[in-house]
């Protein structure tokens, strides 16, 4: 099962041939992306679908699973193999196939608008599992419109389980969500909040108790946590920690 999942990951979007055009698209971009590395408590990593492997990856030790950068560069593919469990892998190798699936239904001016997220597990250093996230979107594509590279962000998950498969587009309240049993995609619109709601989810982002919430906008606390359930029910979480990383995570604060 594994070499299938091998298969499924290192095919279905493999690059074969590059124009001159495309190789002109560089330009020291990984500079930029160094940049952004040295302020994020996130781990980035940049795949190259021409050499199926990556071309750059960050050094954050949590999410290395005991090597360094360098070694994890030098895996590609294969630190993959090596620690994530094989259902989770099977779960992959389906992202891959669905994702691209509908990466090539999107009009090839708009596909770097797109990006898609998940979480999977990651056995840790201490040969714990991890439940990450991954957000992946296009850095640069072929002259015919094919990913030839991408950038992905690591991060801790705030979810509870493995998939939660969402597609997004920037710019829109889109999102689609992959039904992992048919491998088909569902679309709906963000959910949105009011401007009640929203402003007590931004005290929360800073670190603000119930108590100190209510006293701030001068209503009982009892009128907070009516707010927060409602902020619950809205975004189909079950706390605030959720709640939080949903409303990150999906640009609304």
């Amino acid at each position: 099962m594994i070499n299938d999942s091998k298969t499924a990951l290192l095919t279905r979007n493999r690059i074969t041939q590059l124009a001159e055009a495309d190789h002109r698209q560089q330009q020291d971009y990984l500079e930029a992306i160094r940049a952004f590395v040295r302020f994020s408590y996130e781990s980035i990593y940049v795949i190259d679908y021409e050499k199926m492997g990556f071309e750059y990856v960050s050094d954050n030790p949590l999410f290395l699973s005991g090597h360094s950068a360098a070694q994890a560069l030098e895996l590609g593919y294969e630190f993959y193999f090596k620690h994530v469990p094989e259902a989770d892998l099977q779960m992959l190798a389906g992202i891959n196939q669905a994702g691209f699936d509908f990466f090539d239904k999107i009009p090839v001016g708009e596909r770097k608008h797109y990006c898609i997220t998940y979480d999977f597990h990651l056995t840790g250093k201490d040969g714990k599992p991890l439940l990450i996230n991954h957000k992946l979107t296009p850095l640069l594509l072929t002259a015919s419109g094919k990913m030839w590279k991408a950038v992905c962000v690591v991060s801790i998950s705030c979810n509870k389980k493995a998939g939660n498969i969402f597609i997004s587009k920037q710019g829109t309240d889109e999102v689609w969500q992959l039904d992992s049993q048919s491998s088909t995609w569902k679309k709906f619109v963000k959910p949105r909040l009011t401007k009640r709601e929203m402003e007590i989810l931004h005290l929360h982002a800073q670190g603000l108790t119930i108590n100190q919430i209510a006293e701030k906008i001068f209503v009982s606390p009892d009128t907070v946590k009516y707010y927060r359930r409602r902020i619950f029910d809205r975004l189909n979480v079950s706390n605030i920690a959720e709640a939080l990383a949903y409303a990150v995570n999906s640009k609304m604060i």
